[in-house]
């Protein structure tokens, strides 16, 4: 064979080989999609809302959550025009107070009304708001001087266990003042989560 015959030989024997070596090597595997990016979502989730309270009754009424009490700031005026005083703006039960079961109150209440004596006591709600305030409905849920009242520059303070589920009056203990108009609405609910207060449309 000649040496030209040789190197053709060669070449071709070589090429032969890398066309065997190329057909025999697997093809790469295609490319599977990026994994998708994990979000975070737990900036986006909406944390549980307290219950709504009135915008001007965050004023008085002050929530500890972990403490499982709430302070309400009470104050009685007098209102010219209208056919009671006024606990905190409202009468005849345009507001109402909303306490879960279990939950301590405690309320600092005043009297600022030079016209009149008054007080403040809890009861059960009946049919007919009674004439005059009586025993409380929770224990120690009362101002001093029920019935007789105490006049205008008084405070009075207690603290109460909302132990009870219910409706019931927050109401004035002198003789003819509830039957007016002077008692907000207090509701113990044992499924409220947090206090709050409910409005009324006022007539």
């Amino acid at each position: 064979m000649t040496p030209l015959l040789s190197s053709l030989h060669s070449i071709m024997a070589g090429a032969t080989c890398a066309a065997l070596i190329a057909c025999s090597t697997p093809a790469p595997a295609a490319s599977s999609p990026a994994p998708a990016e994990s979000r975070d979502t737990s900036q986006s989730v909406t944390p549980t809302s307290p219950a709504p309270r009135d915008a001007d009754s965050a004023s008085w009424l002050v929530v500890d959550s972990a403490g499982r009490s709430v302070t309400l700031e009470l104050e009685v005026a007098a209102s010219r025009g209208a056919p009671s005083a006024l606990i905190n703006g409202y009468r005849a039960g345009e507001a109402r107070i909303v306490v879960p079961l279990g939950w301590t109150v405690k309320w600092n209440w005043r009297s600022v009304d030079s016209t009149s004596p008054h007080s403040l006591v809890v009861m059960v709600q009946r049919e007919k708001v009674p004439l005059e305030g009586g025993r409380p409905s929770l224990t120690n849920a009362m101002t001093r001087m029920v019935i007789e009242g105490l006049p205008a520059g008084q405070n009075d303070q207690t603290t109460f266990t909302a132990d009870e589920a219910g409706w019931y009056w927050l109401l004035c203990g002198v003789p003819g003042h509830a039957l007016k108009g002077e008692w907000l609405e207090l509701r113990v609910d044992s499924d409220a989560k947090i206090p709050g207060v409910q409005v009324k449309k006022k007539a």
